[in-house]
């Protein structure tokens, strides 16, 4: 009797099974051999994504196990305020501490609500171990992350993880706890970090000093997040220090997002002129108009992605069209409350290389939906 399966090759099978997600993926591998064989190749779990939200329950863990040292890219999503969901994340990424050298890329996103006063200590203390096997690790994303991360992970990833390229902190907590000084050890540790993402509070002029370093190797995006009080409270750094990482890197590009929680009187000291800006977020509390105006006079050549979430008005009109006649760069504009028909005209005029805008002209259903520019 011809086994199911047989009449494809096992590359061909690996190609399906990789798109099936990990429920489905115990059960092809209990239909046959040569199933089983393909369902715990490589192909399959070389880029893999495991949601512990529904996923887990009923995964047989010897299965999973044989197939962890073939993960070379995770992302991993579980929910914090969920015990099991937790726990199974907090368990597998344990294991995947125990056998991690394989370990290129992982990145940890949450859904729903954390508890409150959970400060995931033990979601972290997990991470901690795994980068502290995981030599080979080239991208680690904790934006997604609700925990408070601290200058001891940050020390754990510059020892455990050498050949990083990439490492994103910016994750959407009022506290920050990653020190200027853990900053410099990384970037002492990881020469080849090309890609940071950090709150504004954790960078400082010895940071920018060396990262214009001459041996240091091509850096490509700094993401700064704003909206800590420590962040509300940094001092602004020098232009020049600025002026001379942008000249060290001349293909750097900056991100930068402000959040409610950032005072308004501390806004403008944020904004300085000499960041190479190509991403702004406003979400602000206060006064989105003066941003928009600073952005437009001092970003024109460099910007080329803006989200804004404000409250709609004809100043916020006015400001938004004066925008798009000076920064003809720009590749996406979204703006979430309604605008009015000429701002619209503007981008559209203005902005030739604009590829998709969120610029919704009456009330729509959330959530809104860009429109792509063919």
């Amino acid at each position: 009797m011809v086994e199911p399966g047989e009449q494809l090759p096992q590359e061909v099978l690996a190609l399906i099974f990789r798109h099936l997600s990990l429920r489905d993926r115990t059960a092809v591998a209990g239909v046959c051999r040569a199933w089983a064989a393909a369902a715990t190749s490589s192909a399959v779990w070389h880029d893999t994504n495991i949601s512990c939200d529904s996923e887990w329950e009923g995964i047989l863990p010897p299965y999973l196990s044989v197939c962890l040292d073939h993960i070379h890219n995770l992302q991993l999503e579980f929910e914090p305020s969920r015990k099991p969901s937790r726990q199974a994340a907090t368990e597998l990424l344990i294991a995947l501490a125990d056998r991690a050298p394989g370990l290129r890329g992982l990145s940890l996103e949450c859904h729903g609500d954390k508890p409150l006063f959970d400060a995931g200590r033990d979601i972290l203390d997990a991470v901690h171990a795994l980068c502290g096997t995981a030599s080979e690790l080239r991208h680690l994303d904790l934006r997604r992350l609700p925990f408070t991360l601290d200058d001891t992970l940050v020390l754990q990833v510059a020892c455990g993880c050498p050949e990083l390229r990439s490492l994103f902190l910016d994750n959407h907590t009022l506290v920050d706890s990653v020190g200027p000084g853990s900053v410099l050890k990384l970037l002492a540790a990881c020469p080849r970090l090309r890609t940071l993402g950090l709150h504004l509070a954790s960078l400082s002029h010895a940071v920018l000093d060396a990262l214009a370093e001459p041996d240091r190797a091509p850096f490509a995006l700094l993401a700064l997040r704003c909206a800590s009080p420590e962040d509300a409270r940094a001092s602004p750094l020098p232009d020049q220090a600025w002026a001379a990482l942008h000249c060290r890197h001349p293909g750097l590009t900056v991100e930068l997002e402000l959040e409610p929680a950032l005072p308004a009187e501390s806004v403008m000291r944020v904004l300085q002129p000499a960041v190479p800006v190509a991403t702004l977020r406003l979400n602000l509390s206060g006064d989105t108009i003066g941003p928009l105006r600073f952005a437009a006079c001092h970003y024109a050549t460099t910007l080329r992605a803006l989200e804004v979430r404000a409250s709609a008005s004809s100043e916020l009109d006015t400001a938004l069209e004066e925008l798009a006649a000076r920064c003809a760069g720009l590749r996406e504009i979204h703006c979430f409350c309604v605008v009015r028909t000429s701002v619209l005209d503007a981008f559209r005029a203005h902005c030739p290389r604009l590829r998709s805008y969120t610029l919704k002209l009456k009330r729509e259903p959330h959530p809104w939906r860009p429109t792509f520019v063919r």
